[in-house]
């Protein structure tokens, strides 16, 4: 890192580069901010977390990694599997699949739970499903989907769980399209927010179906159950959730300002609670946050090791090639601490734009941004002089690096 760039670092951050090893921080410097747990902000909710959309820095967070029963939270991710086939061409949205007696029984009229009202052995598009599944919460159409895209729903379940997978929710496990009860069932409300972030930006398309406040299938005209809505807050989506093991949830998103927030709630003992908590939550952010730049467009964020390179680092970047930035406590100060984390030393050759890690940054005890990182430039073989003393310096950084974690 040059010293101008570290010098601008600095200004804001601690920084560390951790190479393969957990090291230790830097010690912190600060930016304008706030305290570093929340500014003593409180909320009834058993679990939740409230993040930026555009960084996803978290504002909030309470119990995110708690694992919890999710309801119709778990459409989300039938949502996004559906979304998904769609994208890769498998499925289309004129598509007909039929409401089998397994679909109507379970998720329909007799079921007794949120429904989309549709006759047995009736053939519906997908187009339509997604609306009865994301307006009304239709386990019926949740079904239908599962068994006309998978088969049955246990298989639906499996390509739920791979592409939660794929998009980096390790710690949710889905068994059913519904989010009917199940112990096998569960999510966190940091995942879910990462899920409903990951909608909005891969789906603008599709997005705007939870945005949408009413529904009409089978002569039967339905309201989105969204709460958010009727706040005028800005609210533009996602969805609500109840069990009597889950309580009540909610995954929601708003805009105000061209600033859009993500809050999640779960485990509330009524709606009207539910509705308030996750009202106070997007306040909070809305009127006690603002952005700050840690790292220009293109500025290089720190440097990582190379092995028998030409040249002994190379500069770090942010991958979307964006401007990095935090969201702060507004009027306060705060201890702000950044560190590169990667696994190194990295092999030649070394191409540009390769990616290296992730810049993650700590608000108070809380890790509130994570930035996948790539390399800035390409590094080709160095002559073997410069091999050799590589890994003379590896081999005794080996050593030095085992006697840290023995002490």
């Amino acid at each position: 890192m040059s010293r101008l760039a570290f010098r601008a670092l600095a200004a804001a951050v601690g920084f560390a580069v951790v190479a393969g090893y957990a090291g230790a921080i830097a010690a912190p410097a600060t930016i304008a901010g706030g305290k570093t747990k929340d500014d003593g902000f409180q909320t009834a909710a058993p679990t939740a977390i409230l993040i930026e959309y555009e960084s996803g820095t978290v504002l909030f967070e309470k119990n995110a990694d708690m694992l919890v029963p999710p309801a119709s939270l778990a459409k989300l991710m039938t949502a996004e599997t559906v979304f998904n086939e769609i994208k890769e061409g498998n499925v289309k949205l004129d598509e007909e699949f039929v409401i089998s007696e397994n679909a109507w029984r379970r998720g329909g009229a007799p079921s007794g739970g949120s429904t989309m009202f549709a006759p047995i052995h009736s053939r519906i598009t997908v187009s339509d499903l997604l609306h009865g599944a994301i307006i009304q919460s239709g386990n019926d159409a949740c079904i239908a989907l599962a068994e006309g895209i998978a088969g049955n729903e246990d298989a639906f379940a499996r390509m739920m769980n791979s592409r939660a997978r794929e998009l980096g929710l390790t710690q949710s496990n889905f068994t059913n399209s519904t989010g009917l009860p199940d112990p096998d069932q569960r999510v966190t409300v940091r995942e879910l927010a990462k899920l409903a972030r990951h909608i909005i930006q891969t789906y603008p398309e599709f997005y705007k179906l939870y945005a949408e406040r009413e529904f009409t299938w089978n002569k039967i005209r339905q309201l989105n159950r969204n709460p958010l809505f009727a706040m005028n807050i800005g609210a533009d989506g996602l969805k609500t959730g109840f069990t009597k093991e889950a309580g009540y949830g909610l995954v929601g998103s708003a805009v105000q300002n061209d600033l859009r927030l993500i809050v999640v709630v779960n485990g509330l003992k009524t709606a009207n609670e539910r509705a308030d908590e996750a009202r106070r939550l997007l306040n909070f952010g809305f009127n006690g946050f603002e952005s700050r730049v840690l790292f220009e467009q293109g500025q290089k964020v720190g440097d990582a090791r190379v092995f028998g390179g030409e040249q002994r680092y190379v500069g770090l970047e942010a991958r979307d090639n964006k401007p990095i930035r935090l969201m702060v406590p507004k009027n306060t100060t705060e201890r702000i601490i950044a560190r590169v984390v990667y696994q190194g030393p990295l092999q030649v050759p070394v191409e540009k734009g390769q990616p290296v890690g992730v810049l993650k940054v700590w608000r108070g005890e809380n890790v509130a941004l994570e930035v996948p990182l790539q390399t800035a430039e390409a590094v080709t073989g160095g002559p073997l002089h410069r091999r050799a003393m590589d890994a003379l310096a590896e081999l005794f950084g080996g050593w030095f690096r085992a006697g840290l974690e023995k002490l």
